[in-house]
Protein backbone atom coordinates (compact mmCIF):
# COMPACT_ATOMS: atom_id res chain seq x y z
CA UNK A 1 0.00 0.00 0.00
CA UNK A 2 3.37 2.20 -0.05
CA UNK A 3 1.71 3.92 -3.11
CA UNK A 4 -2.12 5.05 -1.81
CA UNK A 5 -3.45 7.65 -0.28
CA UNK A 6 -3.92 7.41 3.47
CA UNK A 7 -7.51 7.71 3.84
CA UNK A 8 -7.04 9.48 7.25
CA UNK A 9 -7.82 12.98 7.52
CA UNK A 10 -6.57 15.81 10.70
CA UNK A 11 -10.04 15.17 11.88
CA UNK A 12 -9.08 11.40 12.81
CA UNK A 13 -9.09 10.26 16.24
CA UNK A 14 -7.16 8.29 18.24
CA UNK A 15 -9.46 5.07 17.46
CA UNK A 16 -9.34 5.68 13.98
CA UNK A 17 -5.87 5.81 13.43
CA UNK A 18 -5.17 2.61 15.41
CA UNK A 19 -8.51 1.06 13.62
CA UNK A 20 -6.34 2.35 10.18
CA UNK A 21 -3.01 0.94 11.27
CA UNK A 22 -4.59 -2.74 12.32
CA UNK A 23 -5.97 -2.70 8.96
CA UNK A 24 -2.57 -2.49 7.18
CA UNK A 25 -0.47 -4.32 9.48
CA UNK A 26 1.42 -7.26 8.17
CA UNK A 27 2.17 -10.34 9.38
CA UNK A 28 5.30 -10.89 7.30
CA UNK A 29 6.24 -7.65 7.60
CA UNK A 30 6.42 -7.93 11.27
CA UNK A 31 8.47 -10.99 12.04
CA UNK A 32 10.67 -9.79 9.25
CA UNK A 33 11.37 -7.45 12.16
CA UNK A 34 13.08 -9.96 14.09
CA UNK A 35 16.31 -9.77 11.84
CA UNK A 36 16.92 -6.44 13.21
CA UNK A 37 16.69 -7.11 16.68
CA UNK A 38 13.09 -5.14 17.36
CA UNK A 39 11.16 -6.68 18.95
CA UNK A 40 7.40 -7.51 17.47
CA UNK A 41 4.99 -8.17 21.11
CA UNK A 42 3.45 -4.91 20.27
CA UNK A 43 4.47 -4.06 16.86
CA UNK A 44 1.71 -4.50 13.61
CA UNK A 45 4.02 -4.47 10.64
CA UNK A 46 4.28 -1.49 9.75
CA UNK A 47 6.88 0.20 7.77
CA UNK A 48 8.69 3.86 9.41
CA UNK A 49 7.52 5.74 5.90
CA UNK A 50 4.17 4.28 6.01
CA UNK A 51 4.18 5.66 9.87
CA UNK A 52 5.38 9.02 8.65
CA UNK A 53 3.23 9.38 5.74
CA UNK A 54 -0.06 8.55 8.50
CA UNK A 55 1.69 11.45 10.85
CA UNK A 56 1.72 13.77 8.24
CA UNK A 57 -1.74 13.04 6.81
CA UNK A 58 -3.45 13.49 10.45
CA UNK A 59 -1.23 16.14 11.42
CA UNK A 60 0.05 17.67 14.96
CA UNK A 61 -3.00 17.01 18.15
CA UNK A 62 -0.96 16.74 21.24
CA UNK A 63 -3.89 15.08 23.11
CA UNK A 64 -4.87 12.59 20.63
CA UNK A 65 -0.99 11.88 20.43
CA UNK A 66 -1.14 11.07 24.43
CA UNK A 67 -4.41 8.64 23.34
CA UNK A 68 -2.31 7.04 20.55
CA UNK A 69 0.83 6.74 22.99
CA UNK A 70 -1.83 4.77 25.80
CA UNK A 71 -2.57 1.95 22.75
CA UNK A 72 0.49 0.27 23.31
CA UNK A 73 1.03 -0.34 19.82
CA UNK A 74 4.57 0.57 18.36
CA UNK A 75 3.73 2.44 15.36
CA UNK A 76 0.99 4.35 17.44
CA UNK A 77 3.29 5.13 19.55
CA UNK A 78 5.67 6.39 16.88
CA UNK A 79 2.82 8.59 15.04
CA UNK A 80 2.10 10.20 18.64
CA UNK A 81 5.95 11.13 19.21
CA UNK A 82 5.27 12.95 15.41
CA UNK A 83 2.69 14.67 15.99
CA UNK A 84 3.01 15.40 19.61
CA UNK A 85 3.55 19.03 20.60
CA UNK A 86 7.36 19.44 21.89
CA UNK A 87 6.32 23.03 23.40
CA UNK A 88 3.88 21.26 25.48
CA UNK A 89 5.83 18.03 26.21
CA UNK A 90 6.71 18.20 30.14
CA UNK A 91 9.45 16.20 31.66
CA UNK A 92 7.23 13.81 33.47
CA UNK A 93 5.91 13.07 29.82
CA UNK A 94 8.94 12.11 28.70
CA UNK A 95 9.69 10.16 31.65
CA UNK A 96 6.36 8.37 31.62
CA UNK A 97 7.20 7.08 27.76
CA UNK A 98 10.46 6.57 28.47
CA UNK A 99 9.29 4.16 31.33
CA UNK A 100 7.48 2.11 28.98
CA UNK A 101 10.53 1.83 25.74
CA UNK A 102 11.14 -1.84 25.25
CA UNK A 103 13.11 -1.84 21.93
CA UNK A 104 15.62 0.19 20.40
CA UNK A 105 13.50 1.18 17.57
CA UNK A 106 10.63 2.96 19.57
CA UNK A 107 13.62 4.80 21.36
CA UNK A 108 15.56 6.29 18.32
CA UNK A 109 11.84 7.46 17.35
CA UNK A 110 10.61 9.06 20.56
CA UNK A 111 14.13 10.26 21.03
CA UNK A 112 13.83 12.61 18.29
CA UNK A 113 10.82 14.06 20.15
CA UNK A 114 12.78 14.48 23.37
CA UNK A 115 15.59 16.64 21.87
CA UNK A 116 12.97 19.24 20.81
CA UNK A 117 11.62 19.89 24.31
CA UNK A 118 12.84 22.64 26.17
CA UNK A 119 13.96 19.68 28.73
CA UNK A 120 16.34 18.09 27.10
CA UNK A 121 19.32 18.40 28.45
CA UNK A 122 17.72 17.59 31.70
CA UNK A 123 16.60 14.45 30.62
CA UNK A 124 20.20 13.68 28.66
CA UNK A 125 22.04 13.80 31.89
CA UNK A 126 19.01 12.02 33.92
CA UNK A 127 18.45 9.32 31.48
CA UNK A 128 22.43 8.54 31.19
CA UNK A 129 22.41 7.47 34.70
CA UNK A 130 19.26 5.52 34.72
CA UNK A 131 19.73 1.60 35.10
CA UNK A 132 17.40 0.35 32.52
CA UNK A 133 18.73 -0.59 29.03
CA UNK A 134 16.28 1.52 26.72
CA UNK A 135 16.05 4.31 29.20
CA UNK A 136 20.10 4.89 29.12
CA UNK A 137 19.52 4.41 25.67
CA UNK A 138 17.56 6.88 25.39
CA UNK A 139 20.03 9.25 26.46
CA UNK A 140 22.60 8.94 23.67
CA UNK A 141 20.00 8.75 21.19
CA UNK A 142 19.42 12.04 22.45
CA UNK A 143 22.94 13.06 21.93
CA UNK A 144 23.01 11.66 18.36
CA UNK A 145 20.07 13.24 17.62
CA UNK A 146 20.75 16.67 18.94
CA UNK A 147 23.47 17.13 16.49
CA UNK A 148 20.56 17.55 13.88
CA UNK A 149 18.30 19.15 15.35
CA UNK A 150 20.15 21.67 18.06
CA UNK A 151 22.06 23.52 15.20
CA UNK A 152 22.64 26.73 17.20
CA UNK A 153 23.84 24.96 20.24
CA UNK A 154 28.03 26.08 20.79
CA UNK A 155 30.27 23.56 20.62
CA UNK A 156 30.38 23.90 24.27
CA UNK A 157 27.01 22.37 24.90
CA UNK A 158 28.19 19.38 23.01
CA UNK A 159 31.51 19.08 24.74
CA UNK A 160 30.19 18.39 28.06
CA UNK A 161 28.79 15.24 26.68
CA UNK A 162 31.71 13.48 26.06
CA UNK A 163 32.26 12.62 29.77
CA UNK A 164 29.11 10.66 29.99
CA UNK A 165 29.92 9.26 27.32
CA UNK A 166 33.37 8.19 28.78
CA UNK A 167 31.63 7.32 31.92
CA UNK A 168 29.22 4.73 30.32
CA UNK A 169 31.23 3.25 27.30
CA UNK A 170 32.10 0.22 29.73
CA UNK A 171 27.85 -0.74 29.45
CA UNK A 172 28.00 -3.49 27.52
CA UNK A 173 24.23 -4.37 26.90
CA UNK A 174 23.77 -4.54 23.01
CA UNK A 175 21.87 -1.53 22.79
CA UNK A 176 24.05 0.88 25.15
CA UNK A 177 27.04 0.00 23.53
CA UNK A 178 25.47 0.76 20.04
CA UNK A 179 24.27 4.19 21.18
CA UNK A 180 27.01 5.46 22.78
CA UNK A 181 29.49 4.91 19.90
CA UNK A 182 26.28 6.46 17.65
CA UNK A 183 26.51 9.08 20.08
CA UNK A 184 30.35 9.89 19.88
CA UNK A 185 30.34 9.29 16.22
CA UNK A 186 27.89 11.92 15.77
CA UNK A 187 29.39 14.30 18.19
CA UNK A 188 32.95 13.82 16.24
CA UNK A 189 31.18 15.02 12.90
CA UNK A 190 29.27 18.10 13.66
CA UNK A 191 32.47 20.50 14.16
CA UNK A 192 36.53 20.86 13.72
CA UNK A 193 36.88 21.13 17.34
CA UNK A 194 34.29 18.25 18.15
CA UNK A 195 36.25 15.89 15.75
CA UNK A 196 39.37 16.22 17.89
CA UNK A 197 37.86 16.14 20.97
CA UNK A 198 36.03 12.95 20.01
CA UNK A 199 38.11 11.36 18.28
CA UNK A 200 40.97 11.65 21.35
CA UNK A 201 38.60 10.39 23.47
CA UNK A 202 37.77 7.41 20.87
CA UNK A 203 41.31 6.99 20.71
CA UNK A 204 41.53 6.18 24.60
CA UNK A 205 38.71 4.17 24.70
CA UNK A 206 40.25 1.93 21.98
CA UNK A 207 43.69 1.39 24.09
CA UNK A 208 41.00 0.26 27.10
CA UNK A 209 41.65 -3.18 28.70
CA UNK A 210 37.56 -3.30 28.85
CA UNK A 211 36.31 -5.03 25.69
CA UNK A 212 32.88 -3.10 25.15
CA UNK A 213 35.51 0.47 25.82
CA UNK A 214 37.48 -0.53 22.79
CA UNK A 215 35.05 -1.59 20.50
CA UNK A 216 33.32 2.10 20.75
CA UNK A 217 36.54 2.89 20.56
CA UNK A 218 37.79 1.42 17.15
CA UNK A 219 34.52 1.82 15.81
CA UNK A 220 34.51 5.72 16.55
CA UNK A 221 38.27 6.10 16.15
CA UNK A 222 37.95 4.67 12.28
CA UNK A 223 35.10 7.12 11.11
CA UNK A 224 36.04 10.07 12.92
CA UNK A 225 39.58 10.01 11.10
CA UNK A 226 38.51 8.89 7.90
CA UNK A 227 38.92 11.44 4.96
CA UNK A 228 34.91 11.21 3.82
CA UNK A 229 34.16 12.53 7.81
CA UNK A 230 36.60 15.21 7.86
CA UNK A 231 35.71 16.60 4.96
CA UNK A 232 32.06 16.34 5.82
CA UNK A 233 33.32 18.54 8.41
CA UNK A 234 34.63 21.06 6.99
CA UNK A 235 31.89 21.50 4.23
CA UNK A 236 29.52 22.03 7.35
CA UNK A 237 31.61 24.45 9.45
CA UNK A 238 31.88 26.17 5.96
CA UNK A 239 28.28 26.42 5.15
CA UNK A 240 27.89 27.78 8.76
CA UNK A 241 30.47 30.58 8.38
CA UNK A 242 29.09 31.98 5.58
CA UNK A 243 25.45 31.71 6.81
CA UNK A 244 26.81 34.41 9.55
CA UNK A 245 28.27 36.75 7.34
Amino acid sequence: MSGDAIPLTRDATADQIVAYLRSIGSEENRQGMKRYGIRIERALGISHGIQRRIAKAVGRNHDRAFALWDSGIMEAQFIASVTADPKRFTIDDARHWAAEFDSWDIVDGVSDLFVDTEHWLALIGEFAQDEREFVRRTAFAMMAWSVVHRKTEPDETFLAFLPLIRRHASDERNFVRKAVSWALRSLGKRSMALNTAALALAQELSASNDKTERWIGREAARELSAEKTLAGVARREASRAKAKR
